[in-house]
């Protein structure tokens, strides 16, 4: 079951960062967690089929925020669900989908991370996505999940600049390699 997804709690670190902006990872100044070997990225797109893409938003000191989408397998996750658990390490946040994977243990779309006020958004783009996939044609209910992180010291996060057209560019740029940040 390498495809268990404790994805949520680790990536969300990729969102609201640009890549200029990275600082050194933990490897990089010698400290090795865990027992195991990194894959050859050290990232979570180490793991077969596996793909991340994330969009930054910034536009002068008003928005400094993101995006960031993982695609857990390849093909079609509505019709090749994909098994899944979620730790709630903080309940404060906000977690779409959350009731339905702790039930059934399943994922069937994409993960999106985003800021606290833009979750809908990134539950509306994702239910999109997933009734565009061939074979979702008689597809009547999807369960969408988005977790979020409170970026507000960072951005407007009242404005809500994050929408769907943004998550889709992040569902487009996901790749199984280092993680890109565009612009948007």
């Amino acid at each position: 079951m390498n495809k268990v997804i404790g994805l949520i709690a680790g990536s969300f670190l990729l969102t609201a960062v640009a890549a200029e902006d990275l600082k050194p990872r933990a490897r990089d100044i010698g400290i090795a967690p865990g027992i195991l070997s990194p894959g050859a990225l050290n990232a979570i797109t180490d793991v077969h089929g596996v793909k991340v893409g994330h969009v930054t938003v910034r536009q002068n000191t008003r928005f400094n925020t993101g995006v960031t989408v993982i695609i857990p397998a390849n093909g079609n996750l509505y019709q090749d669900k994909v098994p899944a658990a979620i730790y709630v390490a903080n309940g404060y946040g906000k977690l779409a989908g959350l009731s339905q994977v702790s039930e059934l243990g399943e994922i069937e779309t994409p993960i999106a991370l985003t800021n606290t006020l833009n979750v809908p958004e990134g539950v509306a783009a994702l239910m999109e996505w997933t009734l565009d996939q061939p074979g979702n044609e008689n597809v009547r209910s999807v369960n969408a999940v988005v977790g979020e992180t409170n970026d507000g010291w960072l951005s407007d996060i009242r404005a809500r600049p994050i929408g769907p057209e943004q998550v889709r560019d992040a569902l487009r740029s996901a790749a199984a390699d280092k993680v890109a940040m565009p612009m948007s």
